[in-house]
């Protein structure tokens, strides 16, 4: 298969953090729909592409990757357009840093804990809503902290930091305790109106953004 193509659906925040880097990078993509939650689970073929079953999978001209950490690292080094990772060693380690912070504190904690468990249609879990926002409040106060002087997570551009953190917050700030969580952090209140006003951001909205 010629040219880039992203597997995934465009609800999903870590295709979304595929599509951003390409987006960012002014690369044309295809990306084919791939539901990981429907019945029976994905297409069979799709397990050729990523033996796990999950999004995004990815090809560039025949390459094929799967986990958002390697396609988007592949796109910053192997697409032109600006760097997404800082050539200096320091700042690129902080980058990597945040990255880590979101994937292994944030994601479930503002996706699934308190967006998702909002938009279930079902009477939310008060409980487990509450014990989130004490793990979201400690997630944003950290980052918050090594953002500096500058205006964007890690440096004075934007960053795979940046598109990592965008879609987690973009889900987390529709509901009210993201919000107003949110709105207490002023520096990262800032940040979001900056990230969320650039052209990749646009480009990849979710459907319930583009439906709001």
């Amino acid at each position: 298969m010629a040219g880039t193509t992203v597997f995934g659906f465009r609800r999903s925040v870590y295709v979304r953090i595929a599509r951003l880097a390409l987006e960012e990078k002014g690369a044309a993509y295809d990306l084919v729909e791939i539901d990981p939650f429907a019945p029976g689970g994905p297409p069979a073929d799709y397990l050729k592409r990523h033996p796990f079953g999950r999004i995004p999978a990815f090809e560039h001209d025949g390459f094929r990757l799967y986990e958002a950490g390697a396609i988007t690292r592949y796109v910053d080094e192997v697409f032109p357009g600006p760097a997404l990772r800082p050539a200096d060693a320091r700042e690129r380690a902080r980058v990597d840093q945040i990255i880590s912070m979101l994937d292994r504190y944030a994601y479930r904690t503002m996706v699934w804990d308190v967006a998702v468990e909002r938009m279930r249609g079902n009477p939310p879990d008060q409980a487990k809503i509450a014990a989130a926002l004490t793990r979201a409040e400690t997630c944003l106060g950290a980052i918050e902290a090594l953002m500096g002087a500058e205006p964007w997570l890690a440096g004075p551009a934007p960053s795979l930091a940046d598109l990592y953190a965008a879609p987690m917050i973009a889900y987390f700030r529709r509901t009210p305790e993201g919000a107003a969580l949110l709105a207490r952090h002023a520096r990262f209140a800032h940040w979001w109106e900056a990230i969320d006003a650039r052209p990749s951001m646009a480009a990849t909205r979710f459907p319930a953004e583009q439906t709001a």
